[in-house]
């Protein structure tokens, strides 16, 4: 039985190759290149005519000695320029594949940066004790994922088909089944989680990918609708939970905390109002409450809500409970 076709190397992966052999003075001829590279004539004949003529490589025949040769030296192949800055970008991207750990991502961005940093081989060393050290990232409370039900999701949230899983809601004693039609997974405060129409309850739900088991994909497809997108489904929930509420939140914050706010994004609905002092007052449009109510009570004595009153109200019953707790 005869051998069935071979992979090709990638065109940039031919053309450094070539370089390399070319700047180190060896016979280049077309044949050499056909074995070493196992690639057609026409190929290498098309790669050596780019690099003449796009990369303006001074690349020759020599009719002489029957190979190619460069009629200079040539110091690095003009594959990539990279700025200082570029590089360090590229350096911390390469830090931040860790966030994404434990997932299928991870290996898929491992080899995106593998092909980007391919061509600054020779130039550059990426190993890891040597990365940019003056660069970390740590996110608190990374989300536990079951790769198996994590790949049966996304690859029914590209396909469109219908699963059914086993789902515990938080704080519930056990399990439920669920059929639901995937929309769309998001990592959402370092957890995933999966968007989509519950059949039974005939609504759109949000599921934490860590409290699904037993993940089946079925032969049923489905089409997503077409007003579905996750930004839109996101839009008036501070973190993950959304609603249908129309909740204009104003919070006061001590001069003590002011810059921590300042210093990030935390709703696209924020606005925030300098106050005497160094104080800071931050409105938000949200549709729930109950994420806005845990995100002020983790700023203790430092955040004050102002409105609305219901919101108000629930962060006095609960400092009311904790004081009875450390007081009892």
């Amino acid at each position: 039985m005869p051998a069935g076709p071979q992979l090709s190397r990638p065109p940039l992966e031919r053309m450094l190759r070539i370089h390399d052999e070319l700047a180190r003075g060896a016979l280049v001829n077309c044949s050499h290149l056909v074995r070493a590279l196992e690639v057609s004539r026409k190929t290498i004949v098309r790669d050596i005519a780019f690099m003449r003529d796009r990369l303006d490589l001074p690349i020759e025949f020599d009719a002489q000695i029957q190979a190619y040769r460069y009629t200079h030296p040539v110091g690095a192949f003009p594959t990539v320029k990279v700025t200082e800055g570029e590089l360090l970008a590229l350096l911390v991207a390469r830090r931040a594949l860790e966030q994404y750990r434990g997932t299928p991502f991870h290996r898929q961005l491992e080899i995106a940066f593998e092909k980007l940093a391919g061509g600054l081989r020779d130039r550059i060393s990426f190993s890891p004790a040597d990365e940019v050290r003056a660069v970390s990232f740590k996110n608190i409370g990374l989300g536990k994922t079951d790769l198996a039900s994590f790949n049966a999701l996304s690859g029914a949230v590209l396909k469109q088909r219908e699963v059914t899983f086993a789902y515990r809601k938080a704080g519930a004693p056990r399990a439920v089944a669920r059929r639901v039609r995937p929309y769309h997974l998001a990592n959402r405060e370092n957890l995933f989680y999966l968007v989509g129409h519950d059949l039974e309850r005939a609504a759109l739900r949000t599921f934490a990918v860590p409290r699904i088991s037993d993940v089946t994909v079925t032969a049923t497809t489905f089409e997503r609708p077409a007003d579905f997108s996750p930004e839109k489904f996101f839009a008036d929930a501070l973190g993950v939970v959304g609603g249908r509420g129309d909740y204009r939140v104003v919070i006061r914050f001590t001069a003590t905390v002011a810059d921590r706010i300042r210093e990030r994004e935390w709703h696209e609905s924020q606005e925030l109002r300098e106050l005497p002092g160094g104080a800071l007052e931050l409105r938000l449009r949200l549709g729930a409450l109950s994420e806005i109510e845990q995100w002020v009570l983790g700023w203790g004595a430092a955040a004050e809500v102002l409105g609305p009153k219901e919101l108000r109200e629930n962060i006095r019953l609960t400092a009311q409970s904790l004081h009875r707790l450390y007081h009892g």
